[in-house]
């Protein structure tokens, strides 16, 4: 997904004897989720990666031809939270599913319904990976609770949800 960018000069500010941190920050307050900022400096400006840094943004440093420089900042791409029901072997552990569905296009309850029937058909030990366009977070106690391990993020994009699910031993 590419990175919008506000661009932002600050080289008339600083010819006019001004500072630009403020206008940088202002600029930065008002980005949109995901937009970046473009800034134009007639230095590298170092002390400003590491606020930025800590402000969320990566960067990119490019010296034009006339001296000046072009630092795009970039909101960093988090790491998408895996979530773990925790009980039994770790998911690096499990064999290859044995079932891929994509269930992103339905509507829920549907995907739900869809898992924990697969699920039983299943033998303990086997394992579904499934896509969903949310989380599902009405599925997780009732894996939990029918014995069955799982573990689920995000996709990069933050679009879908992928989950596996470990089939548990049957209660008999």
């Amino acid at each position: 997904m590419a990175t919008e960018f506000k661009t932002l000069d600050v080289r008339p500010i600083l010819e006019s004897g001004g500072e630009p941190f403020q206008a940088i920050m202002g600029a930065v307050d008002a980005l949109a989720p995901g937009e970046g900022l473009k800034l134009l400096a007639p230095f590298r400006p170092q002390p400003l990666f590491t606020v930025m840094a800590r402000r969320g943004f990566d960067y990119e440093l490019e010296e034009l031809q006339d001296g000046d420089f072009e630092v795009r900042f970039l909101p960093k791409q988090a790491e998408p939270e895996i979530r773990y029901s925790g009980d039994g072997p770790s998911p690096d552990l499990w064999p290859q599913p044995s079932i891929d569905l994509d269930l992103s296009e339905l509507d829920p309850p549907e995907p739900m319904v869809r898992l924990l029937a697969e699920a039983e058909r299943l033998d303990p030990g086997e394992v579904i990976f499934a896509v969903l366009s949310r989380e599902p977070l009405f599925l997780f106690p009732e894996l939990t609770s029918r014995g069955h391990q799982w573990v689920g993020n995000f996709d990069a994009t933050g679009n879908l949800y992928r989950i596996m699910i470990r089939v548990g031993s049957r209660a008999e």
